[in-house]
C-alpha cells in the first residue's frame, strides 16, 4: 500500500507541477507555501493527495447524478421507479467511503506521527508569546544562554498608510530567531498573558503558546533562507503586528553570529548600582515607550480608555512611585496590563517610569533608579 500511495502521490504531484507551470511564483496565493522541510512536504503532498481524492469523488457523484437526470428525464418517457430498499447500494455506499477513509488515514497518522517526534534536538528554544511581541530563550545547544525579544520593526507611516508599504510589511522583526540549516530545532512554546500560537507555514509547524503551559514542536530546515510567519490566534488589539522570522543560516554563520549575541549580551551588561541623571532616564524611557506602551497607551499619553487608561494625568504616573513600579513589574490581573518584569531590564523599568512621571503634563520631577527596579522585584 506505501508503495502504490508514494506512486499515486508522485503522480499527483507531476501533474500539479504540469497544470501549473508558470504560476509558481504566484501559488502561494492559493496553496500553501513552498516546503523546506520534510515535515512541511508531507503535509503539502497530503494535501494535495486529498484534494485529488475529493475531485474525483465530486466527478463521480455528480457525474452518475448528472447523467442520471438527464437519461431518466420524464420528457422521453422514463416513469419514477418505485422502491424502499436496495441492500446492494447500502452495502457500496458504506464500503466505498470505509475504505476511502482508511487509505486517507493511513498517510495522515504517519505525518501526524512524525509531526509529534520531538526527540533528540539539536537546538532547544524557548518561544514566549507577549502582547505583542516573541521572546527566544536558547536552553540547549551551541546557543545556550542566548535570549532576545522579536518585535515589529514595520514603521508606523506605513501602518497608518502616510507611506508605501514594502514587500515583508507586518513581517519584519528586529531580532529575528536564528538556526543552523540540516539541525532538529525543537520549539518549546508558552506565553505570558494570553493564548499565542507560533506559526511559521514553510515549517509545516502551529504550536499555540498557553500561559502557565509549556508545548513543543520541531523543525529541521534543509534550506538557507529567511522564513515568516506570524501569531495565528486573536491574542487582541494587536494580534496583527505580532510577527514570527526564523533565519536559517550556515553552520559557521550561525557559529558566528552565537559569537556574536553573547559578546553583545556582556557589552550591553549594566551595573544596577549605576546612578542616572533625569535627562537620560527620560531619553532612554522615550525609546522604551515607544517600544512597549505606545501601543495600547499611544504615544500621546491618552490611552484608549476604557480597556487602556489614559497616563497622562493618571494616578499611577502622578502618585506614589512604589506603586508605578508595582504595577509596570506585574501587570495587572483581569486586565489588559500586562507585566514588563520578564520582557525588560532593571534600568529599562525605571527609564520608562521616569519617562512617564514626567512626559506630557506629569511634570512630577521624579527619578527612578535601576537599583529601587531591582529592589522591588525580591
Amino acid at each position: 500500500m506505501n508503495s502504490n500511495l508514494g506512486r499515486l502521490t508522485g503522480l499527483t504531484g507531476g501533474l500539479m507541477l504540469a497544470l501549473y507551470t508558470g504560476l509558481a511564483s504566484a501559488a502561494y496565493r492559493v496553496n500553501f507555501q513552498p516546503p523546506v522541510t520534510r515535515i512541511a512536504g508531507e503535509i503539502y503532498n497530503l494535501h494535495m493527495l486529498m484534494m485529488y481524492v475529493i475531485l474525483v469523488i465530486f466527478c463521480i457523484v455528480f457525474g452518475v447524478m448528472f447523467y442520471s437526470i438527464y437519461a431518466h428525464r420524464k420528457s422521453v418517457g422514463h416513469k419514477a421507479a418505485q422502491f424502499h430498499e436496495n441492500t446492494t447500494v447500502e452495502i457500496i455506499w458504506t464500503v466505498i467511503p470505509f475504505l476511502i477513509l482508511i487509505g486517507i488515514a493511513w498517510p495522515a497518522t504517519k505525518t501526524v506521527i512524525d509531526f509529534k517526534d520531538t526527540s533528540n534536538p539539536d537546538i532547544t528554544i524557548e518561544a514566549t508569546g507577549y502582547q505583542w511581541k516573541w521572546g527566544y530563550d536558547y536552553l540547549k545547544g551551541e546557543g545556550k544562554g542566548i535570549s532576545f525579544l522579536s518585535t515589529l520593526t514595520t514603521p508606523q507611516d506605513q501602518i497608518h498608510n502616510l507611506e508605501p508599504k514594502d514587500k515583508h510589511y507586518l513581517l519584519e522583526v528586529d531580532n529575528p530567531m536564528v538556526v543552523p540549516v540540516g539541525k532538529k530545532v525543537r520549539v518549546l512554546t508558552t506565553a505570558e498573558d494570553v493564548i499565542h500560537s507560533f506559526w511559521v507555514p514553510a515549517f509545516g509547524i502551529k504550536q499555540d503558546a498557553f500561559p502557565g503551559f509549556v508545548r513543543d514542536t520541531w523543525f529541521r530546515a534543509d534550506k538557507e533562507g529567511t522564513y515568516r510567519g506570524q501569531c495565528a490566534e486573536l491574542c487582541g488589539k494587536n494580534h496583527g503586528f505580532m510577527p514570527i522570522v526564523v533565519k536559517v543560516v550556515s553552520q559557521e554563520e550561525y557559529t558566528q553570529w552565537v559569537a556574536e549575541q553573547k559578546k553583545k549580551a556582556s557589552a550591553l551588561a549594566e551595573d544596577p548600582n549605576k546612578q542616572w541623571t533625569l535627562a537620560d532616564l527620560q531619553a532612554r524611557g522615550a525609546k522604551v515607550y515607544a517600544a512597549n506602551c505606545a501601543a495600547c497607551h499611544q504615544a500621546t499619553g491618552k490611552g484608549l480608555p476604557p480597556t487602556f487608561p489614559a497616563l497622562d494625568g493618571s494616578k499611577i504616573a502622578t502618585g506614589d512611585k512604589a506603586a508605578h513600579i508595582n504595577r509596570v513589574l506585574n501587570g495587572k490581573p483581569g486586565t489588559a496590563m500586562v507585566a514588563f518584569g520578564k520582557q525588560l531590564s532593571d534600568t529599562d523599568i525605571a527609564a520608562v517610569i521616569t519617562y512617564e512621571r514626567n512626559a506630557w503634563g506629569n511634570k512630577t520631577g521624579d527619578m527612578v533608579q535601576p537599583a529601587e527596579v531591582k529592589a522591588a522585584r525580591k
